[in-house]
């Protein structure tokens, strides 16, 4: 098949890598013209996505794969075009489809008879038939359905582990026709593989949710699912440090029973999806009060972690406090919603002189994030954790000079090694 991916993102550059692998020829589009260069020279653009560069420098010598920004090079009479240009959000997750638009409006002047377009970007009920629709035939001329077809057929993976989760878990697959579903699916079957997996009564493989708003709601439902949990965790963990109870070895207690799964608590919940997601739920479903409630219970926990700070510390005006992680979570080079932001505004209005470290980032990158940088070894009064990489783990208080108070915000540590220093963590006395 002849293969085109719209974007060549964190996620979209795997999708088109992985497509490549199978045999097909891609085509990837992009609007940054560093980034085609990039790829075209076999080079991963961006790092931490296992197998990745290993993959790039064999297929892109091969002729299997290659970049460009131009539509019409990767457009026309392709067999499929899969989408992943991001939806982004304001500060309420409010979605902006500017992006997406032009992206849509771009495919569409390109768009020729018998290709199947899918959309894989996580987005409201009801986008893909009532915005993509009319404006791919508007703009093409052809009819959806007809002349080609229209599918969504969300991503779920994470970054750092796209080729592992693409093979783990299935692929959902929603359709405006019972042709283009069934097309769809022929298509991930031809581009995908799959582990064996004997828990799901379906089997692994490339599921036909019935329509597209199915498989717009089932992206949703598990990334909010997972909001309201984290949610109903930091409520339990803030209600068991009032009561002096081990809010873990609670959790571990429930979830020995298979129908508890709470998750762990913490001091933010950040990235693209998590936080992100069930806003756009709400969207559809402004009533749905318990998603609400959960979604402003995260929201509100770097505060929160930032008051233990203050109740263990005392006054905060004028210390010197590292918050240590910028990345929303460990291991992962990306800020988006992160918890930072909060937990460093939140120092910042009790007079605390703030800095930030964070392993992933140079001096310069945390300045262009508004952030003054940290060196491990520099005298300070008090940190804070907020993201889990595996290097904090191992931090002992002659690391941090002077450091009287260590609020472990992700519970990468343990008391034993903080001796002479007051050490607190979410969900314990």
């Amino acid at each position: 098949m002849k293969i085109a991916v719209i974007a060549l993102g964190k996620i979209g550059l795997p999708l088109a890598v992985q497509f490549a692998s199978k045999g097909h020829e891609v085509v990837g589009v992009d609007v940054n013209a560093q980034v085609v260069e990039s790829i075209n020279n076999a080079v991963e653009p961006f790092p931490g996505e296992a197998h990745l560069q290993e993959k790039l420098s064999e297929l892109v010598p091969a002729g299997k794969l290659r970049a460009t920004t131009d539509y019409a090079q990767a457009v026309p009479n392709a067999d499929a075009v899969v989408l992943v240009v991001p939806l982004f959000v304001d500060a309420d997750a409010k979605p902006d489809f500017g992006w997406m638009d032009g992206a849509t409006a771009e495919l569409a002047k390109h768009l020729t008879p018998g290709t199947l377009v899918s959309y894989e970007t996580t987005l409201p009920v009801g986008t893909t038939r009532t915005r993509w629709k009319p404006m791919l035939e508007e703009g093409s001329g052809l009819v959806e359905g007809k002349d080609f077809h229209l599918v969504f057929s969300p991503e779920r993976v994470l970054t750092g582990r796209v080729f592992e989760d693409l093979r783990k878990y299935p692929k959902l697959v929603g359709g405006l026709s019972d042709d283009g579903a069934r097309i769809a699916v022929e298509f991930y079957e031809a581009v995908l593989d799959f582990d064996d997996r004997p828990d799901l009564s379906r089997g692994n493989g490339v599921w036909d949710l019935g329509s597209a708003e199915a498989s717009e709601l089932a992206k949703l439902a598990e990334t909010t699912y997972r909001d309201v949990n984290i949610g109903l965790a930091n409520q339990f963990a803030r209600f068991a440090a009032t009561a002096g109870i081990d809010i873990y070895q609670v959790i571990e207690a429930s979830n020995s029973q298979p129908y508890s799964h709470i998750h762990q608590p913490g001091i933010a919940v950040g990235g693209h999806c998590i936080p992100v997601y069930p806003r756009l739920y709400l969207w559809n479903d402004p009533s749905a009060t318990v998603v609400r409630a959960a979604r402003e219970a995260n929201a509100g926990m770097p505060e929160y972690t930032v008051g233990l700070l203050e109740g263990a510390h005392g006054e905060l005006d004028g210390a010197t406090v590292v918050v240590l992680g910028a990345a929303y979570r460990g291991e992962v080079k990306e800020t988006a919603f992160s918890g930072v932001f909060a937990t460093v505004e939140a120092l910042k209005q009790r007079g605390a002189k703030v800095l930030v470290h964070d392993p992933l980032y140079t001096d310069e990158e945390l300045s262009a994030l508004g952030f003054d940088a940290y060196h491990v070894g520099e005298p300070v009064d008090a940190a804070v954790v907020q993201a889990n990489h595996a290097q904090y783990a191992q931090l002992s208080p002659s690391d941090l000079p002077g450091v009287k108070t260590f609020i472990d915000g992700r519970r990468v540590s343990t008391p034993d090694q903080w001796a002479g220093v007051t050490y607190r963590v979410i969900g314990k006395a």
